[in-house]
């Protein structure tokens, strides 16, 4: 196929080498991703047990345990540490003043992000989740955990089609539609 053609509009289809096959389009590499999944989940579960548990979070006094949290981090950016200043004045006007509603949105963000790791259900979609939340924490100064739990979760998203494997994601992403689709298969090859 030439140059010329392949700008014309065709598809042009990269293989993948075999170890990129392997964790991210076999099957059999779905035990691997159950372990990572499980010790993640556990880890997400875990984190937002304790704050939706907690009165600080989730309750009548919810908000008073995130505007701890958002004011350490404003602290940390006030003295030239770890926060970058754009992420301050995001935590500062967005969070600050509404920090009732987020700590609902990361206590029961946690929870459910766990919850679908652990049970395989939307799985690419509850990495996702728990990435762009210790990203989050990342940017606010806390560094714990949270990057190893953001590379895992991140090779998670990459393994979407297989990490699921051992769960629900075996029988609901066909049912879905992707990526494993019978019905759709068959009626391309009875055209």
């Amino acid at each position: 196929m030439t140059i010329k053609e392949e700008l014309q509009g065709k598809n042009i289809i990269i293989p993948d080498n075999p170890v990129s096959n392997f964790f991210f389009n076999n099957t059999r590499s779905g035990l691997l991703w159950l372990i990572i999944r499980l010790y993640l989940g556990y880890a997400w579960v875990s984190a937002g047990w304790h704050k939706v548990t907690d009165d600080k979070w989730v309750g009548s006094n919810a908000g008073a345990g995130l505007t701890g949290f958002v004011k350490g981090a404003l602290g940390k950016a006030e003295s030239g540490q770890d926060v970058s200043g754009w992420y301050a004045t995001f935590l500062e006007n967005m969070v600050l003043p509404n920090a009732r509603v987020f700590s609902y949105v990361v206590a029961f963000g946690e929870l459910l992000v766990g919850l679908g790791l652990i049970l395989g259900l939307l799985t690419g979609i509850a990495a996702f989740f728990g990435a762009f939340m210790n990203a989050s924490f990342l940017f606010a100064g806390t560094l714990s955990s949270n990057p190893l739990l953001f590379i895992l979760a991140t090779w998670i998203v990459l393994g979407w089609k297989v990490a699921g494997w051992y769960g629900l994601d075996r029988w609901a992403l066909p049912f879905l539609g992707t990526p494993w689709n019978f019905r759709h298969r068959n009626k391309s090859v009875s055209l």
